[in-house]
């Protein structure tokens, strides 16, 4: 075997997957951003459910008929402002950079969602990874006793493992403030004999795992074992946000979504890799400007915390945070005072992990509907977490089905964005 062909087969037995033969020779894909040194290890990243008005939070339009209740005020950066409904973000934009010229091309929630995820779209014959499955896989996991990739607040979250292998999905928790469920022994029952049930269950299975080689038998196997690997680890206590002072805990709001956030600064203290935390009700076809407001007064306390948590601890150089949605909404304010789904423009944000904060990228008309400057697309986006993150952007990977896949399909990173 010569050396090409070990490295192909080495690949593909430790990745389980192939690589072109140019990825594998070391020769970037035409056109290629180079890889270079990681500017983050960790993703924290809040996803704002059912396509947050960016007219409403980040990309005013003032003095226009398209702006409606929605007023504007001065950030810590001169010359930026946003909305008045996120008075604490805004003391906070020298920390992050705002995206006001994101385009996708889905204007269904379930296939906005999981393009926005995975950067594909959704087909019923594949699933695509997740960035989160994507880290984990190429860069591994920092700590062996927990999960590499953790979603909080959402039964269904939009990213998962897709093709790769079942150790690369993510644990989903509900409540961020119940610990993590069914991680202790049943009161009453002793390690002895904990142990005793657990080697009658593998003497029962052995057979059936003998006779039944297969990847998804495996892959059950090796998510029991890191279960009870992570049952007798101090690690658990990553989960237990109740030993945080009372005080921090207030300040990151007494709601679900916040408490998440709280969570997620603790998993990544523990090295988990990429956090998810879901606020949902931004489906704001009716009563916009009230339902924004609410939901806006739960994300500017949770987030302007998280940052200021994080920048406290020395986390945010090594933390990239990430809010992002769907799509945005229409200029037009319909017949119930609400805004409807508009894909065409809408606004993410990045903030640590080397990206240059104090700064907003791109630009829409004069309405808000369309990008008339520096349009990213939803890849590109995702590239540019990818590349933060030092992910192989440009390497080709095959599914099982032999099918070739990027890690943000042919996004481009968007560079101006670091500093």
């Amino acid at each position: 075997m010569d050396r090409r062909d070990f490295l192909a087969y080495s690949a593909k037995a430790f990745l389980g997957v192939g690589l072109m033969p140019a990825a594998i020779r070391g020769t970037p894909l035409a056109g290629a951003n180079p890889i270079v040194r990681p500017t983050a290890k960790n993703v924290i990243y809040l996803y704002m459910a059912g396509g947050m008005s960016h007219l409403d939070t980040f990309d005013l339009k003032p003095g226009t008929e398209f702006q409606g209740a929605t007023r504007g005020i001065k950030t810590n950066v001169t010359g930026l402002r946003m909305s008045g409904y996120l008075p604490k973000l805004s003391q906070h934009m020298d920390k992050f950079a705002v995206v006001n010229s994101m385009f996708s091309n889905q204007g269904a929630h379930e296939e906005g969602r999981y393009f926005m995820h995975s950067s594909y779209t959704k087909r019923g014959t594949i699933k695509h990874p997740g960035i989160g499955s994507w880290l984990v896989k190429f860069d591994g996991n920092r700590n062996p006793n927990l999960p590499g990739v953790v979603h909080i607040g959402s039964s269904n979250p939009g990213g998962s493992n897709g093709f790769l292998e079942q150790r690369f999905a993510p644990l989903v928790i509900g409540n961020p403030e119940a610990g993590l469920q069914n991680s202790k022994r049943r009161r009453g029952v002793s390690e002895d004999e904990f142990r005793d049930v657990v080697s009658l269950t593998q003497a029962f299975d052995a057979e059936f795992h003998n006779r039944y080689s297969h990847k998804k038998v495996e892959a059950y196997s090796e998510m029991y074992d890191d279960a009870l690997k992570l049952m007798r680890s101090r690690d658990l206590a990553a989960f237990e946000i109740d030993k945080e002072p009372k005080q921090l805990r207030d300040s990151y709001g007494g709601n679900a979504f916040g408490q998440g956030c709280l969570l997620a600064r603790r998993l990544v203290e523990h090295d988990v890799r990429f956090v998810e935390v879901t606020l949902g009700n931004w489906d704001t076809h009716t009563n916009n400007f009230e339902r924004v407001e609410e939901n806006a007064a739960v994300l500017d306390q949770a987030m302007s915390t998280l940052l200021q948590d994080l920048e406290v601890r020395g986390m945010l150089e090594e933390t990239m945070v990430v809010l992002a949605t769907e799509f945005g909404r229409t200029p037009e304010i319909n017949g119930n005072d609400g805004r409807d789904h508009s894909p065409t423009a809408f606004s993410c944000v990045l903030a640590g992990g080397g990206i240059r904060g104090g700064q907003v990228y791109g630009k829409t008309d004069e309405s808000g509907k369309n990008v008339i400057e520096n349009r990213v697309t939803v890849p590109d986006f995702n590239a540019t977490i990818a590349y933060a993150l030092g992910l192989p952007t440009e390497k080709t990977v095959f599914s099982s089905t032999g099918r070739p896949f990027r890690v943000a399909d042919k996004g481009r990173p968007v560079m101006d964005l670091f500093g």
